[in-house]
């Protein structure tokens, strides 16, 4: 690709049908394999899927869409095995064809990006890196390593995530040496939301125990729990898992002022190359 902006950005097409089945790219090679190996438990293998999630995904589209896409025979030297019909043959065809003009259609708006300032592109890219990580981690911030104090064999890592909003993260060296971490890297920092202490009180804690305060936005009660979200400065919004005994306690409602108190040794860093 010519210009300044020289990373490729690659598609993925899934398509939905009026009852809510998609094609997607795994469930295409699905079909695509079955009618190769005429066997939905090889099929599974080759993509490969559970033999129960290529089950389910075959009944899905076989009994959404307006013919079958794949039929079940019977007879010769296995007994019987599953083959793609020919209306599920035209729609993996389709499928491809569309596919190869959706990811054409990308390549010539990333090409024409280079009348952009540089900035824009940094932007661009950022946020497409940014919206790619999935984590099971109900807290995700993406920060700016704005400090790195040695500590023997440990790294104390300071992150704005915003002007207003500030992590401290211990890790080890060896995980500062493989994220590549320097002064100004940006980085995303997970926590897992059962982490957090809530309370409506500063308390005296350590220089190892991070204390947000903002307010509480929004109490969802489950069984034996409350799940809590607590809105920070400049909009950032953190969730914390309390249990139901603790959320009465403190009496929470919406508009409270709280102070999340979680440990830096909680935190996770994670990068991208």
């Amino acid at each position: 690709m010519s210009g300044q902006f020289s990373e490729r950005f690659f598609s993925h097409l899934s398509l939905e049908n009026n009852a809510g089945a998609a094609l997607s790219g795994k469930r295409i090679r699905l079909l695509e394999k079955i009618g190769e190996l005429g066997s939905i438990a090889q099929a599974a293998k080759a993509v490969p899927l559970s033999y129960k999630a290529a089950w389910d995904a075959v009944e899905l589209l076989n009994s959404t869409a307006a013919q079958p896409l794949v039929e079940r025979t019977s007879g010769g030297r296995q007994g019987g095995g599953t083959r793609l019909t020919e209306y599920g043959r035209r729609i993996t065809v389709m499928y491809r064809a569309l596919e190869q003009e959706y990811q054409a259609t990308l390549d010539r708006l990333m090409a024409g990006m280079d009348s952009l300032q540089q900035g824009d592109l940094k932007d661009f890219q950022r946020l497409m890196h940014r919206t790619a990580l999935k984590t099971s981690a109900r807290n995700t911030f993406c920060g700016v390593v704005a400090g790195l104090h040695d500590q023997g064999i440990h790294y104390l890592v300071h992150l704005d995530i915003t002007p207003k909003v500030s992590l401290i993260v211990q890790i080890t060296k060896t995980s500062a040496d493989n994220l590549g971490l320097v002064m100004g890297h940006e980085i995303f920092a997970l926590f897992k939301a059962y982490s957090i202490k809530l309370s409506k009180k500063m308390e005296p804690v350590n220089s190892l125990i991070n204390q947000l305060w903002g307010s509480v936005k929004e109490i969802n009660l489950m069984r034996e729990q409350a799940e809590v979200i607590v809105e920070l400065a400049d909009k950032q919004c953190l969730v914390a898992l309390v249990n139901q005994q603790k959320c009465e306690q403190l009496a929470l409602k919406p508009g409270d002022k709280v102070c999340a108190s979680f440990a830096a040794e909680q935190i996770i860093l994670a990068g991208y190359n």
